[in-house]
């Protein structure tokens, strides 16, 4: 389940293979973020089914602004 804070990993779309973090959930989809290409104030909506999540979260602090996202997303999953 994704939730606000969920770190996932695009499987589709342009942003393919791009690790990206959820900011928000509606009715419609999870709108995610990476803060380069997709900043705060722009967030992509996108199908749950295309995200692949990882075991991690972001905390509120963390997701504050793109420079905090950044810097909290720049991490190597595969380790």
């Amino acid at each position: 389940m994704l939730g606000k804070g969920a770190v996932a990993v695009s499987l589709r779309g342009k942003d393919k293979d791009s690790i990206l973090c959820v900011v928000a959930v509606d009715e419609k989809g999870v709108w995610v973020c990476d803060g380069r290409k997709r900043r705060l104030e722009n967030p992509k909506l996108k199908n749950p089914k295309h995200l692949k999540a990882l075991d991690r979260a972001l905390s509120e602090e963390q997701m504050r602004t793109d420079k905090q996202l950044r810097k909290a997303l720049n991490f190597n999953p595969e380790a």
